[in-house]
């Protein structure tokens, strides 16, 4: 296969927000579609309408756009294999049903709701206490394989409902090559009659998944190690339909592990934990619940899709932090694990923090610049240029710079005066009285002047600067951080700094 010919596709279905597993999966089919110089198509599939939310998937199409991730085709930019959603390809499944159905490799099936659930109850034991609709109890039935012709097609005729399902195979064993796992089998006594296509004429994951990629030319599938119990279906489908030569290669991803490794990570989990899952806030159309993610909590994309990367996957050389194109270059599916990643959010954090200190300053202006008009802080974006720098490696999230900046153009609400008062007495009230006056006549306000002015009083005052240099930071901040406490003096002025003194006086003396 030439690498030009390779092309890989996301397809998720939109049904609510996208789970950081599923932007996975896309970032790694684009990894491997761009380093082979091949194509990254966006299918939508949205066959199942029962669970089709409005909103879904321009929202899907907004994390990728976030996150960096490129389509070549898609619903919205188009291609020579469209349509990319599966309910406007509806036409095309049934024929291909029906192609089964001759071959003698599916049938229809008739049975009602009712009919089902009572199989299910009729043929429970303890051996057997979820019974499937397969090769043993197919026989049993309302369906083709077991009415006859005439009454099949009367049933027809009269649109009586019905499914169509595949004829799995008794007691055979289904192999594949996985790109990430080797040789795998199954043995199709473990799998159920799936149904191929549904009562409204939907086809279900497992046919329509065959026929699109097939259709499109999908030449590797990536996509979650859950789907692994349906491959037996696939891989038959593909030979059934005689199309094996031109069945993709698989890759089977790991799962996304909770933080304890004790299963995969769910919303819930999330929730529970105190942590996002998803790439980008989620409103639940139908509540109003917002689900919080990544971008909202303060998480640079850049940060995001390198964390993401690394569940699972790394180059081999020990290095962790990775621009988009260099996870390009590097990406290899022979470094993907087999066993699945735990999640861990204070890595996620840590990614995030690397990424904000190694971030130019016009990269994080308007992202700064947002987060600071949201608490209604104004500010020039020359003055804020000057002012990231300075702040910009105490920051994990971009929601800390409204901490890290806001006593530049506010007075602190609060002063944390505890951490002043054990050592507070009254020679450092005097000090900081007697300095403000010398402060005040001041002509030439920069960090300079104001340090040695300082140093200067406190030596008249005989205390040494380093007791009173985190008294004055937490008069100007309101805690104990920010840049060096001069630079900070230098920066709000001469009329704020002398107003932080007083105030924070006025509440010592208290």
């Amino acid at each position: 296969m030439t690498e030009k010919s390779i092309r890989v596709r996301f397809a998720p279905s939109p049904t609510g927000g996208l789970h950081l597993g599923g932007v996975r999966t896309a970032l790694f089919n684009y990894l491997f579609a761009k380093h082979h110089n091949g194509k990254f198509i966006l299918r939508v599939e949205d066959t199942d309408q029962n669970r089709f939310v409005e909103g879904a998937e321009q929202y899907i199409v907004s994390c990728l756009e976030w996150c960096g991730i490129t389509t070549d085709e898609s619903p919205n930019t188009g291609g020579e294999f469209g349509p990319y959603r599966q309910s406007e390809r509806k036409s095309r499944y049934r024929k291909y049903a029906e192609e089964l159905i001759e071959k003698g490799f599916a049938y229809y099936a008739f049975d009602t709701p009712a009919e089902l659930e009572k199989m299910r109850e009729q043929y429970k034991s303890e051996a057997n206490p979820s019974p499937q609709y397969d090769s043993k109890i197919r026989e049993k039935m309302n369906n083709s394989l077991t009415l006859s012709s005439a009454e099949v097609q009367e049933r027809l005729t009269n649109k009586e409902p019905h499914v169509i399902r595949i004829k799995m195979p008794a007691s055979t064993d289904v192999t594949l090559h996985d790109m990430i796992r080797g040789e795998v089998s199954f043995s199709t006594d473990q799998v159920d009659d799936k149904v191929l296509l549904k009562g409204d004429g939907m086809p279900t994951y497992h046919l329509a998944v065959v026929v699109d990629d097939y259709e499109m030319k999908i030449s590797h599938a990536f996509r979650g190690e859950e789907w692994l119990p349906s491959a037996p279906v696939h891989v038959l489908l593909w030979e059934y339909l005689g199309w094996k030569n031109e069945m993709p290669q698989w890759a089977h991803l790991p799962l996304i592990l909770k933080p304890d490794g004790q299963g995969k990570l769910s919303k819930r989990d999330g929730d529970r934990l105190g942590f996002p899952v998803f790439a980008m806030d989620w409103t639940d159309p139908k509540t109003g619940e917002i689900t919080k993610g990544f971008k909202e909590l303060g998480f640079l994309p850049e940060a995001f899709i390198n964390m993401l990367a690394m569940l699972g996957w790394n180059d081999g050389s020990g290095e962790e932090i990775f621009k988009l194109n260099s996870l390009v270059e590097k990406f290899s599916v022979e470094r993907i694990h087999k066993g699945g990643a735990k999640f861990d959010f204070e890595k996620a954090k840590w990614f995030n923090h690397e990424w904000i200190k190694r971030s130019k300053t016009d990269r994080l202006l308007p992202l700064v610049e947002k987060v600071l008009a949201e608490n209604k802080i104004q500010a020039s974006s020359a003055l804020l240029s000057e002012l990231i720098p300075m702040v910009q490696e105490r920051c994990v999230l971009l929601s800390d710079f409204h901490t890290q900046l806001a006593y530049f153009f506010i007075d602190p609400i609060t002063i944390d005066t505890d951490s002043i008062s054990p050592k507070w007495n009254e020679s450092k009230h005097d000090f900081f009285n007697s300095w403000k006056t010398g402060l005040e006549g001041l002509t030439d306000w920069s960090t300079a002047t104001i340090e040695q002015s300082f140093k200067d009083a406190a030596e008249q005052a005989g205390i040494k600067p380093g007791e009173l240099q985190l008294p004055f930071r937490i008069m100007l901040v309101g805690a104990k951080f920010g840049p060096p406490v001069f630079e900070i003096a230098a920066r709000i002025g001469k009329a704020s700094t002398l107003r932080r003194i007083d105030n924070s006086l006025a509440l010592l003396k208290a």
